[in-house]
């Protein structure tokens, strides 16, 4: 069942969605559901190759939150 969300914008951001729905002959409520649905999809899932190589990195992971436990860590402030 579809739900139903509400989100507030600024005119500005409103403009940007309506040109880019408009460009795709989509309403601006389906154009942010596609835009969303698509940066989800390509931009925050990990890959297998990607995950196989993070997790090739497991010692080296466990290593450092190790040394964060034990304190074993300095902050390094950019100028």
């Amino acid at each position: 069942m579809a739900k139903t969300i509400t989100v507030r914008i600024d005119d500005e951001t409103y403009d940007i969605f309506k040109k880019a729905a408009d460009g795709q002959k989509r309403t601006i409520s389906n154009y942010i559901e596609y835009a969303t649905l698509h940066y989800t999809v390509n931009e925050n899932v990990v890959d297998d190759i990607e995950m196989n190589e993070i997790l090739s990195y497991k010692k080296d992971i466990k290593k450092g939150l190790d040394d964060i436990s034990a304190g074993r860590y300095k902050i390094i402030d950019q100028p």
